[in-house]
C-alpha cells in the first residue's frame, strides 16, 4: 500500500490515531506513584501540562497538579494545599546554562476565621482561608523576587449551601469564586491556585491488573479520577519571558524554531526536620528536601522499578539520570509486548508488538541490539546518529534497542533531523529526509515536558483537533493531501502543538504511550513492522493497523474542560451537582471516531461526507442489533472484520431502498477484543464503526 493508495484509507481507520514519532510508557500519570508519597498526598505531583493557549498565541500555559484523587464530599477536614510544603514549577530554556533557569515557588498559608464552628464555611467566613505568596526566580533560584503576596486560593466546593447561600459565602456560583481568585502577578503572568476536576483519566483498575486494559476479564473500563477533584497551580505566562533571549513569538525563524525550546517540570519539597510537640502542633527546621517531582507523565509510575521510586523523586530533573537510564533502553512493559517473551501472558495487549526484524535487520525487543549495527557507518553521516552528533547517546552500545527512541523523548528531547521525521517519501531508507513535525530538543536536562513554545496551537473547536496529540498530526500528514504532497516541507499540520510536545489537557498520554512502546515511534520514521514486506511499498501493514487502533477503553475528560484561563474545570461539589457524570463513563460507551471505512485496507476514499450512517450499542452484547440508514437506493453491503482487517461476518449484502434498517449480529461465538463494523454502498465503503466485546 503505496502513500498514493494508502492517504484516505489510513485516516478512515482512525480519526486521530496513527504512525507518531514519540515515546512515553504507561499509564496513570503520577497519582500515588512512589511508596513515601503515597503516605504524603499533599505533597504528591499528579500531572504537569505545558501547551500554547488557546485563546492567546502569545501565551503558554503551565500547570502542576498535587493531591490525588481527592473525593468532593471528604469533610470536615476537606483537601488544602500544605503550609509545609515549598511547590515549584521550573523552566530550563537554554542549551548553555546548567540546571534551571526560571523558577516559580508557591508556598501557602491558612487562617481560621472562625474557631468556633466545626463548619469549613459558615456566615462569610472561611476555616482555613488558604492565601499564598508566588517568588520567582530568573537565574535559576540564586536569587528571588516576590511577585504576588496575598494570592488568594477559593474553598474546597463543599455544595451549594457553603458557596451561594446567605449563611454560606454569598457567592453567585464557584464559578464566581474562581474567576476572583486569578490574579495576575506585578511581572504580568496569571495565577490561579485552588480545587478543580482532574482532568486526566484512565482505566487505571484495567492497567494495574496485570494490563487488563481494554479489559478482557470482564467489566466496563473505569476512568480511576472520573468525578474527583485536584488542587491545581495554572499559570498563563507571555513567550517573551520564558524564551531565552525573551524574544517574542514574532521573532520566531520558523513554527520550529530550535531557540522557543522550553523544558517543564514542576516539585515539591519538605524541610528535613519535622517536631511533634505533642499539643497538635509541630515544628519545620532545617535545609529544604525534594521529596516529588514530575516532568513526563508516566515516568515514575511504570518505568523506574518499585526500589528506586522514592530515589527518583529525590533528584532533580538534572541529576542521576544514568542511574535511570537502562530501564529506558529495555522497559519492562516492552517485555509483555513481545511473544518471545511474556506477550502471552497479557492478552489485552496482543495487538502491540514490537519490531523484531524491521526491513529485514533490525530488532527493538528487549535485548536486541535496534540501530546499534548502524554505528560508525559513513550512512549516519549528517544525520542525529553519528558521532559528530548526538551517536553517543542515541547509539550507546549493543543490547540498548530503544536508545533511538524511548531514551531521548525523555531525556533530550527530539531534534529535526534525520531519522526523527516522518517516513513520508522515505521508501525503505529510514536515513533519508522526510517531513519535519517536531523538535523540540533541549539536552542538558533529564525528564521534563519539553514544548516549543513556536509551534501554533490546534483549534479546540477544529474537527481535526485530536486527543492523541502529534499521533493526530501524523494521521493528518499521512492521509490529507494538503500536508503530503510537498515532500519534506516544513508546514503547519494540526495537532503539532501536542503530546509529547508539551501537553495539553485533553492528550490522550495513555493510549500514545502503549502505541509507542510498542514501536510505533519507529515505524513512524521508517522502520516498519515485521509484516512489511521489502519491496512491496505496503509499509501500512494489518501489524501497523492493529498497534494504531489499540484502544485502553478510556480515550476523553471525564467533563468538558472550560474555554478560557485557567481552563481546569470547576471541582465537583460535596452536595449538589457534578460538573461530571459520575454515574456514567465517558469511555465504555463510546466507539472510536472514524471517518471513513478503513477495510479493505487498500480502498481509495474520497473526502466528502459519509453517505451512509451505521450503529449499534458498544460494548456489544451476545446478539446485538446494528442500525444503518441509507440516504437513497443502492447496493449495501455490511461486514464485521477483526482487528487486523480479516473478515468474519456479512450481515447484509443486498440492494436497498432508501430508508433505516435494522439486523442482528449474533456474537456468542467470538472472542472479547475490537471489531470493526464496515458499510458498503454501492462497493465503496461509506462508515465504519469499531466495536468492543467484554
Amino acid at each position: 500500500m503505496k502513500l498514493s493508495s494508502t492517504r484516505h484509507s489510513l485516516k478512515g481507520l482512525v480519526t486521530g490515531a496513527a504512525i507518531v514519532v514519540s515515546a512515553a510508557v504507561f499509564i496513570s500519570s503520577s497519582h500515588r506513584e512512589a511508596p513515601m508519597i503515597a503516605d504524603d498526598p499533599t505533597a504528591d505531583n499528579t500531572d504537569v501540562y505545558a501547551f500554547k493557549s488557546p485563546t492567546d498565541a502569545n501565551k503558554i500555559i503551565l500547570v502542576a497538579n498535587y493531591i490525588p484523587g481527592q473525593l468532593p464530599d471528604a469533610g470536615p477536614n476537606y483537601y488544602h494545599f500544605a503550609e509545609d510544603v515549598r511547590y515549584e514549577i521550573h523552566v530550563d530554556n537554554n542549551i548553555a546554562t546548567k540546571g534551571d533557569d526560571i523558577i516559580y515557588r508557591f508556598m501557602f498559608k491558612r487562617m481560621n476565621e472562625d474557631p468556633s464552628t466545626f463548619f469549613l464555611i459558615r456566615l462569610g467566613k472561611e476555616n482555613l482561608k488558604t492565601t499564598y505568596t508566588l517568588e520567582r526566580s530568573m537565574d535559576g533560584g540564586k536569587t528571588f523576587q516576590t511577585v504576588i503576596s496575598n494570592g488568594n486560593v477559593p474553598p474546597p466546593n463543599v455544595g451549594p449551601r457553603s458557596i451561594s447561600s446567605p449563611v454560606g459565602l454569598g457567592a453567585s456560583d464557584y464559578n464566581a469564586l474562581m474567576k476572583k481568585a486569578v490574579v495576575t502577578a506585578n511581572t504580568g503572568e496569571r495565577v490561579f491556585a485552588g480545587q478543580v476536576e482532574d482532568p486526566f483519566f484512565v482505566d487505571a483498575g484495567g492497567i494495574f491488573d496485570l494490563g487488563d486494559a481494554p479489559r478482557m476479564s470482564g467489566g466496563k473500563p473505569m476512568d480511576l479520577l472520573r468525578c474527583k477533584n485536584v488542587h491545581t497551580i495554572t499559570m498563563e505566562v507571555d513567550i517573551s519571558t520564558l524564551q531565552k533571549d525573551k524574544k517574542t513569538l514574532t521573532q520566531a525563524a520558523s513554527i520550529l524554531d530550535p531557540n522557543y525550546v522550553i523544558g517543564v517540570w514542576a516539585s515539591a519539597s519538605r524541610q528535613k526536620i519535622t517536631v511533634l510537640n505533642g499539643d497538635g502542633t509541630k515544628n519545620n527546621n532545617g535545609p529544604w528536601v525534594q521529596v516529588s517531582r514530575l516532568g513526563m507523565p508516566l515516568t515514575n509510575e511504570v518505568i523506574i522499578p518499585i526500589g528506586k521510586k522514592d530515589l527518583w523523586n529525590s533528584l532533580s530533573a538534572y541529576e542521576g539520570n544514568e542511574k535511570f537510564a537502562e530501564y529506558f533502553y529495555n522497559p519492562e512493559l516492552a517485555l509483555y509486548m513481545n511473544d518471545d517473551q511474556f506477550g502471552g501472558a497479557v492478552p489485552a495487549l496482543a495487538p502491540l508488538r514490537i519490531q523484531k526484524k524491521s526491513l529485514g535487520a533490525f530488532g527493538f525487543a528487549n535485548g536486541m541490539d535496534g540501530l546499534y549495527p548502524l554505528k560508525g557507518n559513513a550512512a549516519l553521516n549528517g544525520t542525529a546518529l553519528a558521532e559528530n552528533a548526538f551517536g553517543s547517546v542515541l547509539l550507546p552500545g549493543p543490547g540498548k534497542p530503544r536508545s533511538v527512541d524511548l531514551f531521548p523523548l525523555f531525556h533530550t528531547g527530539v531534534p529535526n533531523l534525520i531519522p526523527y521525521q516522518l517516513a513520508i517519501g522515505k521508501g525503505e531508507n529510514p536515513l533519508a529526509a522526510g517531513k519535519p513535525f517536531i523538535h523540540n530538543f533541549l539536552p542538558n536536562g533529564g525528564d521534563m515536558l519539553r514544548l516549543n513554545m513556536a509551534v501554533p496551537a490546534t483549534d479546540r473547536k477544529s474537527s481535526e483537533f485530536s486527543s492523541l496529540g502529534l499521533v493526530g498530526a501524523v494521521v493528518l500528514a499521512f492521509t490529507d493531501s494538503r500536508y503530503n504532497v510537498n515532500g519534506t516541507k516544513l508546514e503547519f499540520i494540526p495537532n503539532m502543538d501536542g503530546f509529547p510536545n508539551g501537553r495539553r489537557l485533553e492528550d490522550d498520554v495513555t493510549r500514545i504511550a502503549l502505541q509507542a512502546v510498542s514501536g510505533v515511534v519507529l515505524a513512524g520514521i521508517g522502520l516498519y513492522y515485521d509484516d512489511y514486506k521489502l519491496g512491496s511499498g505496503d509499509y501500512i501493514t494489518p501489524r501497523t493497523l492493529a498497534v494504531i487502533n489499540y484502544a485502553t477503553g478510556i480515550e476523553s475528560n471525564d467533563v468538558k474542560l472550560k474555554t478560557e484561563f485557567p481552563f481546569v474545570q470547576t471541582p465537583n461539589p460535596g452536595n449538589g451537582p457534578n460538573v461530571c457524570n459520575c454515574d456514567g463513563n465517558q469511555g465504555d460507551l463510546k466507539p472510536i471516531a472514524m471517518s471513513r471505512g478503513p477495510l479493505p485496507l487498500g480502498e481509495k476514499l474520497g473526502l466528502a461526507a459519509p453517505e451512509m450512517t451505521i450503529s449499534t450499542q458498544n460494548p456489544v452484547m451476545d446478539n446485538s442489533t446494528v442500525r444503518y440508514h441509507v440516504a437513497a437506493p443502492a447496493h449495501v453491503q455490511i461486514v464485521v472484520y477483526d482487528i487486523l482487517g480479516n473478515p468474519l461476518k456479512v450481515l447484509v449484502n443486498a440492494k436497498m431502498e432508501a430508508g433505516t434498517y435494522t439486523v442482528q449480529w449474533n456474537t456468542a461465538g467470538i472472542a472479547k477484543g475490537s471489531y470493526f463494523i464496515s458499510a458498503n454502498k454501492n462497493g465503496k465503503i461509506a462508515r465504519t464503526i469499531q466495536v468492543v466485546k467484554i
